[in-house]
C-alpha cells in the first residue's frame, strides 16, 4: 500500500502539552520501560490487555514504540543516519532530542495515551506531526522565534517515521518548514537518503505511479496556495523535483541557498531564483520522469546547456572525449538536415567494474555502442546507433549528442571512454565538380542541398576546379589511369 504522510500547521504550545500529558509513559531512561496490563474497551467492553510501549533514547531521539527491540534498533539507526545527512546538508545541526512515537498497533496502546486528533492518522496509514513555536516582534514588524518544538506520530513503516522526522528537524532548527511543496519535497526526499549515494531508491508504488502518469510541470508543482496531507500522488511529484534539484549539477547549486532562504522566511521563490531556467529544468524534468528507475544517476544524466555548438564547414572536424559513466554529451557540433558526417570511435570502456572491455561497437546485444540524439528546441529526436565508425545523414535539424549506449539503471559502474572524431562529408560535392569540368560544363546545381551546404560544397570543391582548368589534371592525390602516347 502506498503510504500517505500529513504535516499539522503550527498550532499554540498547549496543544503539544496536551499530547505529551495524555500520553502516559513511563520515567525517562536509557533502558525500557514496559506498561502493562492497562484496559482498552472495546464494543463487548472493557478488556484487559498487555500494552508493549517503550522508551528508546539515542543521541537525537526520544523514541516511543511498541515495535520490538531489534526493530527499534534498525529504525534509530535509519533516523540517526537521516539526520546527520540532512543536518550536514543545511549545516545547522539538531540542537534538542526530536520526540517521536511510532505506532505499530493501536491497540498495545493504552486508552487515552494517543490524542484523538492522531488515532485516525494511525488508523489511516499516516503520520502527523505537531508543532508549536513561540516569537517575538521588533519594531519593525519582524518576528524572531525564540522557541519551537515538534513531536511527532507516525505509522510503523518503512518511510513515514524518517518523513515526519525530517518536518520535525526543519521545524526545531528553523522554525518553519517552507512552503508546501519544499517541505513535503524534502521531507520524502529525506527518508530515502543514504550515506555516499545519490541513486534513486524509492518506494515501488511511487515508482510506478511516476513512471505510468503524465509529467506535471514543474510551475504546477510550485504554486502557491498548496496544502499538506493532499495525497501521496503530490507528494511524489515534489519528491522527483526536490530529488532533481537537489542532485543534478546544473541546479543543485542555487537549490540549497533557495532552501535556507525559505527556511529563513526570507522574500524568495522558484520563480525568483530558477525563472531564467524554466525550460531547461522542465526539459530534464521530464527527461527524468521518462527514463526514471531504481538507481537511476540525476547527478550523471544531467544535460549540458553551456556549451556552444557550430557547424563544421567544408573538411574541418572535430574531436570529443565520450565518457561511458555519463548520460548524453554534448559534441559541440550543430548539424542541418541532410548533413552527411563521417565518425570514428577509438577507445575501450566497460559497463561493470570487473566488465570486459568494449570498443564503440558495444557486445552483441547493443550494450556499449556508441549512440547519438539530437536535439533541437528542447525537442528530442529518436536516438541512432552508431558503433565504431560510419557515415550519418541527419535527418533534421539540431545538436548532437553522444553517449555509451546501457541501461539507466547502471552507468554508475561503467569506466573508460572513446575519443570520437567527427567530420563533415558535404564537401565530397568535389566529386561532383571534377565530373562537371571533364565534361566541359560551366555550373552543376546540387540537387537536395540547402544554400549553406551548397556553400560548403562549392567553397571546398573550388581550388580543385581552379586547378583542373588551369592545367588540365587533377590535384595531388587524386587517380587518375595513365595511358602512352604514340611517337
Amino acid at each position: 500500500m502506498i503510504l500517505a504522510t500529513m504535516r499539522m500547521a503550527l498550532g499554540a504550545f498547549v496543544l503539544a502539552f496536551i499530547a505529551l500529558e495524555g500520553f502516559a509513559q513511563g520515567p525517562a531512561g536509557v533502558k525500557p520501560t514496559t506498561k502493562k496490563n492497562s484496559v482498552r474497551p472495546d464494543a463487548n467492553g472493557p478488556t484487559p490487555i498487555k500494552t508493549l510501549v517503550r522508551e528508546y533514547k539515542s543521541k537525537n531521539f526520544l523514541l516511543h514504540t511498541d515495535l520490538s527491540s531489534k526493530e527499534v534498533t534498525e529504525l534509530l539507526n535509519r533516523l540517526e543516519t537521516m539526520l546527520r545527512l540532512i543536518s550536514r546538508y543545511y549545516g545547522k545541526p539538531n540542537l534538542q532530542p526530536i520526540e517521536i512515537n511510532v505506532v505499530q498497533d493501536l491497540k498495545n496502546w493504552s486508552e487515552g495515551s494517543i490524542p484523538i486528533e492522531v488515532i485516525s492518522k494511525i488508523e489511516r496509514r499516516e503520520g502527523i506531526t505537531l508543532s508549536a513555536t513561540r516569537g517575538e516582534r521588533n519594531g519593525l514588524g519582524q518576528i524572531r522565534i525564540t522557541a519551537a518544538k515538534s513531536i511527532v506520530w507516525a505509522v510503523a513503516d518503512r518511510g513515514t517515521p524518517q518523513h515526519e522526522a525530517v518536518h520535525a528537524y526543519c521545524h526545531q532548527a528553523f522554525g518553519r518548514t517552507g512552503p508546501t511543496w519544499y517541505a513535503e519535497g524534502m521531507a520524502e526526499l529525506g527518508q530515502y537518503w543514504r550515506e555516499n549515494d545519490e541513486s534513486v531508491q524509492i518506494h515501488e508504488g511511487v515508482l510506478h505511479y511516476l513512471q505510468s502518469e503524465k509529467p506535471k510541470r514543474v510551475t504546477e508543482i510550485t504554486a502557491s496556495g498548496q496544502s499538506t496531507g493532499d495525497g501521496w500522488q503530490n507528494y511524489a511529484w515534489r519528491w522527483a523535483l526536490c530529488h532533481l534539484l537537489a542532485v543534478n549539477r546544473n541546479y543543485r547549486d542555487r537549490f540549497k541557498p533557495l532552501g535556507l532562504a525559505l527556511l529563513n522566511d526570507q522574500p524568495t521563490s522558484f520563480l525568483d531564483v530558477y525563472g531564467s531556467m524554466t525550460q531547461e529544468i522542465n526539459f530534464e524534468f521530464e527527461f527524468f520522469l521518462k527514463h526514471l528507475c531504481q538507481g537511476y544517476r540525476v547527478d550523471l544524466c544531467g544535460w549540458d546547456w553551456k556549451t556552444k555548438f557550430n557547424r563544421l564547414r567544408g573538411s574541418n572536424t572535430a574531436h570529443v572525449k565520450i565518457e561511458a559513466g555519463r548520460g548524453w554529451q554534448a559534441s559541440r557540433i550543430a548539424v542541418r538536415t541532410g548533413d552527411r558526417i563521417s565518425f570514428t570511435a577509438v577507445g575501450e570502456w566497460t559497463l561493470a567494474k570487473e566488465g570486459k572491455k568494449l570498443s564503440a561497437a558495444g557486445d552483441s546485444t547493443g550494450l556499449g555502442k556508441l549512440d547519438a540524439i539530437l536535439l533541437d528546441d528542447y525537442v528530442l529526436s529518436k536516438p541512432f546507433e552508431w558503433g565504431e565508425s560510419g557515415e550519418f545523414i541527419s535527418p533534421s535539424e539540431g545538436h548532437l549528442y553522444l553517449r555509451c549506449h546501457d541501461d539507466w539503471s547502471s552507468i554508475s559502474d561503467n569506466s573508460g571512454a572513446v575519443n570520437v572524431t567527427l567530420q563533415m562529408m558535404n564537401w565530397a560535392g568535389l566529386h561532383f565538380l571534377g565530373r562537371a569540368a571533364s565534361e566541359g560544363v560551366r555550373s552543376v546545381e546540387l540537387a537536395g542541398s540547402d544554400p549553406e551546404t551548397a556553400k560548403d560544397v562549392v567553397g571546398a570543391a573550388f581550388p580543385a576546379l581552379v586547378w583542373w582548368l588551369s592545367f588540365g589534371g587533377l590535384p595531388v592525390g587524386s587517380r587518375q589511369a595513365s595511358r602512352s602516347t604514340p611517337p
